[in-house]
């Protein structure tokens, strides 16, 4: 009997239009994009369109992402640009 090794999930950063910066957990950034570029997924992109993906980073598992997300959303805007532009995030 094979044990299923759990799904990778990722916490990723949104550029909007305006500049501002989501933070989300997904076990498929790529697809959760597409959600939030097609006007689906979260308000937060109803007032400014969602334009890249513009951080994603892997995390062991669901619980992981959800400790790393709040850890992200509590940093300064300039400290979640700094994340985006180290690039140490997982390229998809």
């Amino acid at each position: 009997m094979t044990a299923e090794l759990p799904r990778p999930w990722f916490v990723y950063l949104v550029r909007a239009a305006n500049g501002a910066l989501y933070c989300g957990i997904s076990d498929d950034p790529q697809r959760r994009f597409a959600m939030h570029r097609s006007g689906r997924g979260a308000r937060f992109f109803h007032t400014s369109p969602a334009r890249e993906l513009a951080y994603v980073e892997a995390c062991a598992d669901k619980s992981a992402a959800l400790r790393r997300e709040r850890a992200i959303k509590r940093l300064a805007k300039p400290a979640k640009e700094a994340l985006v532009a180290a690039g140490a995030g997982v390229r998809l």
